[in-house]
């Protein structure tokens, strides 16, 4: 008997910002598997049933969802952003590709979200408005001198880096050594965006150039947007800059 798995991203925490698809598959399934903040989002109905694990067993939950669609079951893994971007799409489709023959009949649909970059992007104007990369500091999943060749790559190509994971209590140093690499490619005026919570009501959007820039300001709730050295920010008044990259560089 093969059942149905939805991947669900719900957005950076807003809920007007969950997408109409997202809702319908919400509605859809009876068994809910993720970490328990984005659990807690939903609102669930009686004949719904929520099971909630750490942060860190992305591979155990997408087993676990995984065996109970296998029963006939209509199932949502639920992640926060895109479910697609550092988050639970790619677990299960590791864990199908591991798993059992059965798994593979399961019918999978993964449901796209706004994730925090383009949120973030979103609330300070376009900063992503040309090529860019996204790239995660946490070394839980590959190792540091991997993240530090990605940022030295990515910086020398121009290319404006936003960065998921910036800081945790298990890894308070990685975001202040980021960008002691960073400042050794890009210039001292290069914009940085911190944006936390983005579209929540604790959100907290800020920008700093990269001389000067404070890692400590950061939590797990900051997504990080690093200019490269086209972006630029038209002053406003009493408001926030408007920072975007241009999309031509012939334009400079």
């Amino acid at each position: 008997m093969s059942g149905r798995l939805f991947v669900v991203g719900l957005g950076p925490g807003n809920p007007d910002q969950v997408t109409p698809q997202a809702n319908a598959a919400v509605a859809a399934a009876k068994f809910f598997y993720g970490y328990k903040p984005y659990l807690d989002r939903l609102q669930l109905r009686l004949d719904q049933t929520a099971v909630s694990s750490d942060n860190r067993e992305e591979i155990s939950r997408a087993k676990a969802a995984l065996a109970k669609a296998s029963e006939g079951e209509t199932v949502a893994v639920v992640s926060g952003g895109d479910p697609g971007v550092f988050a639970m799409a790619a677990a299960v489709c590791e864990a199908i590709e591991a798993g059992p023959e059965a798994w593979r009949d399961i019918d999978i649909e993964i449901v796209p979200g706004v994730t925090a970059m383009l949120a973030v992007a979103a609330r300070i104007g376009a900063p992503l408005g040309h090529d860019f990369c996204a790239i995660s500091l946490s070394d839980n999943l590959k190792p540091w001198e991997v993240v530090e060749r990605r940022l030295a790559a990515a910086s020398e190509a121009g290319f404006v880096i936003a960065l998921y994971n910036p800081i945790s209590k298990a890894r308070p140093w990685q975001l202040g050594k980021a960008f002691e690499h960073l400042r050794k490619t890009l210039p001292a005026e290069t914009i940085v965006i911190f944006g936390r919570a983005a579209g929540r009501p604790d959100e907290r959007i800020e920008t700093f150039s990269l001389g000067d820039v404070d890692a400590g300001k950061a939590d797990m709730a900051t997504c990080i947007i690093i200019g490269s050295m086209e972006t630029r920010a038209i002053p406003r008044g009493g408001r926030h800059p408007l920072i975007y990259t241009p999309r031509s560089l012939a334009s400079q």
